[in-house]
């Protein structure tokens, strides 16, 4: 079976990674859903993925400069305010699993602590670009799920993976092909691809045989 993963909640649908999205997601019938975690400067870990506020909320400037009792007033331009973590956690423990994307250096412990504090409940999978994350990551639960992302083909096409001890790889889906798939199965690493929007991409993805499939719209990939 091919997981179906709502991409920053179903950014198709509902404003990226807010709580609505997250609910937006479970609706559309995605196995999890993917957010992405920064922290502000007194090292609240809020759903944001950008560096900055300005693209998705009324506010301005870079989210590790503020405060969290500075971001209490901010809005996304639906109005919806901006979840912390715990928040995403609470929405949808036991009722979808969660792909929770490290975005920034430092702050996967605190990550993984929020994750037992909350008693999340569900399939939960770390996921970053920064691979010394999910080594740390490993640090703190020797058996998390983590996903090492890449966005190109390496020489090497599974050293990355194995570097950072992940059981699962996320591919960019315009440099995923059959032969890259193939030597990361080999490597017994479970394999998804993003971000897949088009129906005839999703039914190549499919194809090909990758593990999960990233989306805007999670209910195409039904």
């Amino acid at each position: 079976m091919t997981l179906r993963i709502g991409h920053r909640g179903a950014g198709g649908h509902a404003p990226e990674n807010t709580l609505a999205a997250i609910e937006c997601s479970m609706t559309l019938h995605a196995h999890l859903v993917e957010v992405d975690v920064r922290a502000t400067s007194d090292n609240q870990l809020v759903l944001l993925h950008d560096a900055t506020l300005d693209r998705t909320t009324n506010g301005h400037g870079p989210i590790v400069s503020q405060r969290w009792s500075d971001l209490q007033e901010i809005r996304g331009h639906d109005g919806q305010p901006l979840p912390l973590l715990a928040d995403a956690l609470c929405t949808a423990s036991g009722r979808i699993g969660m792909m929770i994307e490290i975005k920034t250096e430092g702050i996967a412990k605190q990550i993984c602590r929020t994750v037992r504090e909350v008693r999340f409940s569900g399939p939960l999978i770390y996921a970053s670009f920064l691979h010394d994350e999910l080594l740390a990551v490993r640090r703190e639960n020797p058996q998390a799920q983590t996903m090492a992302l890449i966005k190109g083909v390496p020489v090497n096409r599974t050293a990355f993976a194995t570097d950072a001890q992940a059981t699962h790889v996320g591919v960019a889906f315009e440099t995923l092909t059959p032969s890259f798939l193939k030597a990361l199965h080999d490597r017994s690493l479970r394999v998804f691809t993003y971000t897949v929007n088009e129906p005839a991409d999703i039914q190549t993805a499919r194809a090909m045989g990758v593990d999960g499939i990233i989306s805007d719209y999670p209910e195409r990939l039904l």
